[in-house]
């Protein structure tokens, strides 16, 4: 038998259907793709620029000290308090790698974001998962399940895929409960999409917990997934740890001439945000209109309650030109995860539902 145990136990991840493959099975011209999360407005002009410099004939700088500097300057942070990986999923796999193995546990929301499951469980972990209460953390119970073989707790704000955020006074409370060895990962993926006056104070969390790991990305509001990268923010301690375990060389030169300017064009971001806000709104709208219900969220995606099963209005809506995730392969059944488009393909989407709706009676 090869390989470890577990994996015979596992599957791979398996993606949402993509464009051109949808495009061929229903005899489609458009598709819109709304199950990924991805920024419908692109990316910063300025990354356009950036990526026609990168010297490819050439290793990368495996640690990649000038995103650093610009991550340490626009966090006003050392930049020894920061790790690079390819997109943030690359870095959930080097703390399973450097913090969990047989005989400790690792704790998570359920559902939550896949990967913190399927990477502790290679790393031969045993998993505390604690259900969600109406698509929120159950911190309280997540404190209580911590033990002596306790060595990382996750806790994704906002979490995909309910899009709910904790607020900054209840992580505090969780965290005035986790002992100083247990490691706490906040997965920020979407942070950039929370309304300013809700972030956290990242200067005054890092300095109190030493304990705690910050994970951000690229691939959500700077719009560039297809890159891969990702970063954390921590302790220096823990950060020395992660650049043992990560890839000398796991992001590109590309890469990091991408994220630099990406990092520089707040206008874009602030575009970006306040685009999706009114998007979001006006679909919630809809929604309201036609009398379905869906999750609070804090995020660039809304998890939407539907009258059939999810994998049967996912193909309704494939044939019809969409594509959003099906609820039963994120935990949530009888819920479709819709990312959220520009005003113009939301409101084809909102038509769509609608149809749907009448033709139930």
């Amino acid at each position: 038998m090869y390989g470890k145990t577990i994996l015979n136990k596992m599957s791979p991840y398996k993606q949402g259907m993509q464009i051109e493959e949808v495009k061929k099975q229903f005899n489609l011209d458009r598709i819109v793709k709304l199950s990924s999360n991805e920024n419908p407005y692109g990316f910063s002009e300025k990354v356009k620029e950036a990526i026609q410099i990168a010297a490819l004939e050439l290793y990368p700088d495996g640690y990649a000290l000038d995103l650093r500097l610009a991550l340490a300057e626009k966090f006003n942070l050392p930049k020894e308090q920061f790790v690079l990986g390819a997109g943030s999923d690359d870095l959930i796999t080097c703390i399973c790698r450097a913090f969990l193995h047989e005989g400790t546990n690792t704790i998570m929301a359920n559902p939550t974001f896949s990967q913190y499951k399927q990477h502790a469980l290679i790393e031969g972990a045993q998993l505390i998962e604690v259900p969600t209460v109406n698509g929120r953390h159950n911190l309280e119970e997540m404190a209580r399940s911590i033990d002596e073989q306790t060595k990382v707790v996750w806790v994704c704000t906002p979490d995909n895929p309910s899009g709910a955020f904790i607020k900054e006074e209840e992580f505090h409370n969780f965290m005035s409960k986790v002992p100083e060895h247990v490691l706490v990962v906040l997965d920020e993926a979407y942070i950039e999409y929370v309304d300013e006056s809700l972030h956290y104070n990242l200067h005054a969390n890092l300095k109190k917990y030493k304990n705690l790991i910050v994970l951000r990305t690229f691939s959500k509001i700077y719009g560039i997934a297809g890159l891969r990268i990702g970063y954390g923010i921590m302790d220096d301690k823990l950060a020395e740890l992660l650049d043992i375990v990560r890839g000398p060389f796991n992001t590109t030169s590309i890469t990091q001439e991408a994220a630099i300017a990406a990092l520089s064009d707040d206008e874009f971001v602030q575009k970006s945000r306040s685009d999706n806000e009114a998007a979001l709104k006006q679909f919630q709208v809809d929604l309201d209109h036609i009398g379905w219900t869906y999750y609070e969220s804090h995020t660039n995606f809304l998890l939407v309650n539907i009258p059939i099963d999810a994998d049967e209005f996912v193909d309704y809506l494939l044939q019809r030109g969409f594509i959003v995730r099906s609820g039963n392969a994120l935990g949530y059944p009888k819920t479709v995860r819709i990312t959220i488009g520009n005003k113009e393909d939301m409101k084809q989407l909102s038509n769509v539902i609608e149809q749907f709706d009448k033709e139930r009676g």
